[in-house]
């Protein structure tokens, strides 16, 4: 991705914030065997600022959607005040392979993260850390279902874990969590909100589905007019 199909991804932006809609595949952090990522590419989001903005929180690789990024130090630490309260409203779509028995539903489960020669994964533990994830079908075909979610906490692979512990139905292309046979994750960081200033009103962005899940999502019946 070159940095002109960077800024054209930017959903939103002011002085103080960027919501960028992070495409699937892509890291946001490095590591050492992950060589191409996000931070290495944010210099392109400068836009008159010395510094490249930051992110404040994270999406895994493979979930696109709605990131937060922080244009100076003064906003990365608002935001991670308000990422750490719980003001920050995230809500991501998600195609499951099933259908669930309701039409809605909180899960309330905690999680940990369980580490291995092998590496790591989140498991659904009575001595984890409180989790929750509120949801509604949006829609179903038969053996799937396009479900929304309100992550209530900011777990790792909360979602995800949450779908195939919590309800039972795995995401589809969840290698972990589910199994990987249906292509790429099909998870999305659909929509945020971040009340950046108490006296004005929040600022929001809408991400639109990617590419690999518009089939799955137009048999649950998803019009892209109507999103």
């Amino acid at each position: 991705m070159n940095a002109d199909e960077l800024r054209q991804r930017v959903l939103y932006q002011d002085s103080n914030l960027i919501i960028l809609d992070k495409p699937s595949g892509l890291a946001v952090h490095g590591g050492p065997r992950t060589t191409v990522h996000l931070e290495g590419m944010l210099a392109a989001l400068c836009f008159g600022r010395r510094e490249p903005p930051q992110p404040v929180h994270r999406l895994d690789r493979d979930t696109s959607g709605c990131l937060v990024l922080a244009r100076h130090d003064k906003a990365r630490s608002r935001l991670g005040r308000l990422f750490t309260a719980g003001k920050i409203e995230k809500t991501y779509w998600a195609v499951v392979a099933g259908e669930p028995a309701a039409e809605q539903g909180c899960i309330d489960l905690p999680l940990k993260k369980l580490s291995d020669p092998r590496g790591w994964r989140v498991v659904a533990a009575a001595d984890g850390r409180p989790a929750r994830t509120e949801w509604r079908l949006r829609g179903r075909a038969a053996g799937l279902a396009w479900l929304e979610l309100s992550p209530k906490t900011g777990r790792t692979h909360q979602v995800r874990v949450h779908c195939a512990s919590g309800l039972g139905l795995p995401i589809l292309g969840d290698p972990v969590y589910g199994q990987a046979s249906a292509g790429p994750l099909h998870l999305l960081a659909r929509a945020i909100r971040v009340p950046y200033w108490a006296e004005r009103p929040a600022v929001e962005a809408v991400a639109a589905p990617p590419g690999h899940m518009e089939a799955a999502l137009r048999a649950c019946g998803w019009l892209p007019e109507a999103a």
